[in-house]
């Protein structure tokens, strides 16, 4: 169940990057509160997956996931270009994530 909410809080955690984008630097309200609740709901979700998954992983792969689900978003929504030089940082950032989780010590019960 800590991966899900992990996954779930990554989730959130793109739609609050893109959200925002969307606040035109906090100066639409309702675009605004909207958008900070969204990362509130990324943090609860988090702070649940995070009582079992040891810190560091877990936010290694909830930035990753993240990070990767912004960029491809964007990409895919808001005109972004994908160049072949994202494609390999996008697998660095993967690669990396990877590496930080079959490092990771095993969670203390």
């Amino acid at each position: 169940m800590p991966w899900i909410y992990l996954v779930i809080s990554a989730c959130f955690e793109v739609c609050w990057a893109i959200g925002i984008k969307f606040t035109d630097g906090f100066t639409r309200p309702w675009t605004s509160v909207f958008t900070v609740a969204i990362g509130g709901v990324a943090a609860l979700f988090l702070s649940l997956a995070l009582r079992t998954i040891p810190t560091g992983a877990g936010y290694a792969a909830w930035t990753g996931i993240g990070a990767v689900g912004t960029v491809l978003v964007s990409i895919l929504f808001l005109d972004e270009r994908m160049t072949a030089y994202r494609v390999i940082c996008i697998g660095l950032i993967v690669f990396g994530v990877a590496g930080l989780q079959l490092t990771a010590p095993p969670a203390a019960e």
